[in-house]
């Protein structure tokens, strides 16, 4: 007698190598059989028709405080996803002091997009340090695996306080830093996160801490990792970091090296390829890059009174750090138009560029600016007989800034995401679950794998799109026994249609704690999924279970 047999599909190992038809057995949370299984099992799942494969691996989510509230982490479940990693970019709420939770939750708010009340009324400050964090994360018992990164942003927050805001770190200061991240990869960290992002900044358009941090810091933060003989890094890239730099960091901790976020822009062309050469380069010698990438087009739902993608703008760094009463005064001043104006002409570190026809008006906030939504920004432009600039500011100051806008920013040209989705150096990932809840939910990534680029446009087999989803994440970030089918192997597992797989709109939902709203993202085509042997996911709905019977591992052992 099995826990758990699936019957009747085609199973897709993770491998690569081509599906074949096959039963599953799952027993004490491992798989205990692939083939013609004879025996029973207390709960049968009939996949015939539907493909059976490891379970999805999300490297970079930020459920950091939502775990806390959401054991489920929707909208990732509904996807197959099984294993999520959390800490990136260097962002979390561990460690922390007392003092500081206010500091580290609203640094969240801006470059997260969290919401501060659903933090305020959902985190339970637990845990201080970062061992304790794990532990508590454990206590509250997530339906998913979780890795968690030790992040650089935190650790710096810890021993400086506000000055990781200002300034390098001293020499004592580095010091007490390398042992919080030594501490942290004992206790069972993933690895190092960390990012030097322009558009990163915390409350009041203030960078965040380990934008501050000096190259000097960010290697002597890696060999740390590095010395414990496990761990990766991960960052996502800002100018001051080349990616001959991440090279030099990985050759120096010994451990691979992940950038983030690569992403195609139009008026950037080379930088895509120059990117994949890199990685190609590095290859080549031995070292270990990596270039996180996104399957999808990059599109943000945003308030034009909350503008997190003019973040990069000096223009909009500034007003950041003013009281939100003042903004109509800026907006409608000359000056700050034109500073607008010209940060666009020769700036190209923030996530809009200028690409005013790639906006729309999404939604309105006075019924008598109605006849605007719907409208490209060029098309708002000439309906008002201005440029584009003023057009939004003045639309803005008409809807008492509550002007929504929408559109693709980066990774529209579907030939070029095409190339990255299939290159030997990237991975696809960036789904960032958990953050960005206003703008965008790109939760459901694998289904768009799954259905635009295998089914739709056949870029990829299916079998190598489920391999770049399970044992590719799984290998390259050293966890074990997980990202293959196979006997032995901890039994994480999805079923789902390939004729029908995909993500599904996103909707907007009011169930943070508080009553908060956010974007999901629900799936279609998914119909089972099974962390550690357990279902947590049957005909596409969640399986709620006490806390003692979730079945999610908090992940803490990781090869060399």
């Amino acid at each position: 007698m099995h826990d758990v047999v699936i019957r009747g599909g085609t199973v897709v190992d993770g491998t690569g190598r081509p599906g074949f038809a096959a039963d599953v057995a799952l027993a004490g949370g491992r798989v205990a059989a692939v083939g013609r299984v004879s025996g029973r099992g207390r709960e049968e799942v009939d996949a015939r028709g539907q493909i059976v494969a490891p379970g999805f691996i999300d490297v970079h989510t930020h459920y950091d405080a939502q775990y806390l509230w959401d054991p489920y982490a929707t909208s990732s479940i509904w996807h197959g996803v099984t294993t999520t990693v959390i800490g990136n970019c260097g962002f979390a709420i561990a460690p922390c002091r007392p003092a500081h939770r206010d500091a580290i939750v609203r640094t969240l708010v801006n470059v997260e997009g969290m919401s501060l009340k659903a933090m305020q009324a959902g985190i339970r400050w637990g845990f201080e340090s970062f061992p304790q964090y794990l532990d508590f994360l454990d206590e509250c018992r997530p339906a998913l695996n979780v890795g968690a990164f030790v992040p650089h942003s935190t650790v710096r927050y810890w021993v400086m306080g506000p000055a990781a805001q200002q300034r390098e770190a001293t020499e004592a200061e580095l010091v007490q830093m390398e042992a919080l991240v030594r501490e942290a990869m004992q206790a069972g960290a993933i690895g190092f996160a960390s990012s030097t992002l322009e558009a990163h900044n915390g409350e009041g358009g203030v960078p965040v801490p380990s934008r501050l941090g000096s190259f000097d810091e960010l290697l002597r933060l890696n060999r740390a990792m590095g010395q414990s003989g496990k761990g990766v890094f991960e960052i996502t890239v800002g100018a001051k970091t080349s990616l001959d730099d991440l090279a030099r960091i990985a050759r120096a901790s010994g451990r691979p090296a992940i950038g983030a976020a690569f992403v195609h822009r139009e008026d950037m062309p080379h930088e895509t390829f120059a990117a994949l050469k890199t990685a190609e380069a590095c290859a080549r010698l031995g070292v270990e890059l990596r270039l996180q990438i996104s399957c999808r087009p990059v599109t943000m739902d945003f308030n034009i009174g909350d503008p997190y993608c003019f973040g990069g703008l000096d223009v909009w760094s500034a007003l950041f750090k003013r009281p939100k009463g003042e903004w109509p005064a800026a907006f409608r001043d000359p000056a700050f138009r034109q500073s607008f104006r010209d940060n666009l002409k020769r700036r190209h570190l923030a996530p809009f560029r200028g690409r005013w026809d790639l906006l729309r008006v999404r939604k309105v906030a006075r019924a008598e600016n109605r006849v605007y939504e719907g409208l490209t920004v060029p098309e708002l432009a000439r309906r008002m007989g201005k440029d584009e600039v003023d057009a939004v500011l003045d639309l803005a100051l008409l809807d008492d800034l509550g002007t929504e806008l929408a559109g693709g920013l980066m990774n529209t040209d579907d030939e070029v995401v095409g190339q990255l989705v299939t290159h030997p150096r990237t991975l696809v990932s960036l789904s960032d679950a958990g953050a960005h809840l206003h703008l965008f939910c790109d939760a459901g990534y694998t289904g768009t794998l799954l259905g635009k680029w295998v089914r739709e446009k056949r870029r990829l087999s299916l079998e190598e799109a489920v391999r770049r989803v399970t044992s590719d994440p799984a290998d390259l970030y050293r966890i074990p026994e997980r990202g293959r089918l196979q006997p032995g192997a901890w039994g994480d597992v999805v079923v789902f249609d390939a004729e029908r797989v995909d993500a599904l709109p996103i909707e907007w939902v009011q169930d943070l704690p508080g009553g908060e709203g956010r974007f999901i993202s629900r799936a279609q085509g998914v119909s089972h999924s099974l962390v550690n042997g357990v279902p947590v996911l049957r005909a596409g709905e969640i399986v709620e279970r006490p806390a003692a019977a979730r079945p999610g591992q908090m992940l803490r052992t990781f090869t060399a």
